[in-house]
């Protein structure tokens, strides 16, 4: 396994994706990998600096260090819900794309089956499945919810710079099985999350506890958060896990299985 590598981590899925039918889901991705792709151009992140892992229903981007986390957020905040009101303007009822998003930087490591492996991953993926971030989306308007992690929230957003506005972002306590996770949620806290959100600015939240496997197991084939990974999921690769999470590395020019 390679050394612990720092990384910027972004993290999209498409919600209620299961309901939809084949023909649906296709152009779904479509139009997530289209979003996706148009959010890092705008921010100046060329497919050179990022590597793309393939979930089926998400997108999982590693994207180098030096690329502007800044410049990230501004196109998340600004371009992604351009992009999404474009495009379910022309679409069906049924072919409408919302979409969870999580941004947070941490430490990644490749292991020899090239898979993906650290616990700040796992810190994001919970982010990213946990209550608060789904309800927050129910109530959004704009068909996007953002959850940010405390290190992008103490490095770029708390000092509010241009395009990112801090009082803008509210502190939530994530619920998970390994225990309450701290981040910050862009826009309003969702009504009837009390108990796992912070309503003011200056509380405390407690620390997040040791964190275990981010997979579970349907039938034999891994799964997350509801979706099976490995089988006809392009990008993903196999069905072994190691350590807390496993997935496949990607080609950061063409998009295919390295």
């Amino acid at each position: 396994m390679t050394d612990p590598v720092s990384r910027t981590i972004l993290l999209l899925d498409i919600e209620k994706y299961s309901d939809r039918d084949d023909v649906e889901q296709a152009y779904l991705r479509r139009m997530l990998y289209d979003i996706t792709d148009r959010a890092l151009e705008s921010a100046d992140i060329d497919e050179t600096l990022r590597l793309r892992a393939d979930r089926g229903d998400s997108v999982m981007e590693l994207i180098d260090a030096n690329a502007s986390v800044h410049a990230l957020l501004r196109a998340l905040l600004g371009e992604v819900p351009a992009q999404l009101r474009a495009v379910n303007r022309m679409a069906s009822s049924s072919a409408q794309i919302r979409l969870r998003a999580v941004l947070a930087t941490g430490y990644v490591a490749v292991d020899e089956l090239d898979g993906w492996v650290g616990s700040d991953l796992n810190h994001a993926c919970r982010l990213l499945d946990g209550d608060v971030l789904r309800a927050a989306l129910r109530e959004r308007t704009n068909d996007f919810a953002l959850c940010i992690s405390e290190d992008v929230h103490a490095g770029i957003v708390r000092h509010d710079r241009p395009g990112v506005p801090a009082d803008q972002f509210h502190p939530v306590t994530v619920a998970s099985k390994n225990g309450p996770l701290r981040a910050w949620l862009h826009g309003p806290v969702p009504a009837g999350t009390d108990d796992h959100c912070e309503r003011g600015t200056g509380q405390q939240a407690p620390a997040p506890r040791n964190t275990g496997p981010a997979f579970t197991f349907n039938g034999g084939s891994p799964s997350f958060g509801g979706s099976l990974v490995g089988g006809d999921q392009h990008g993903v690769s196999g069905g072994t896990v190691h350590g807390d999470v496993r997935l496949g590395g990607t080609d950061a020019r063409h998009g295919e299985d390295a």
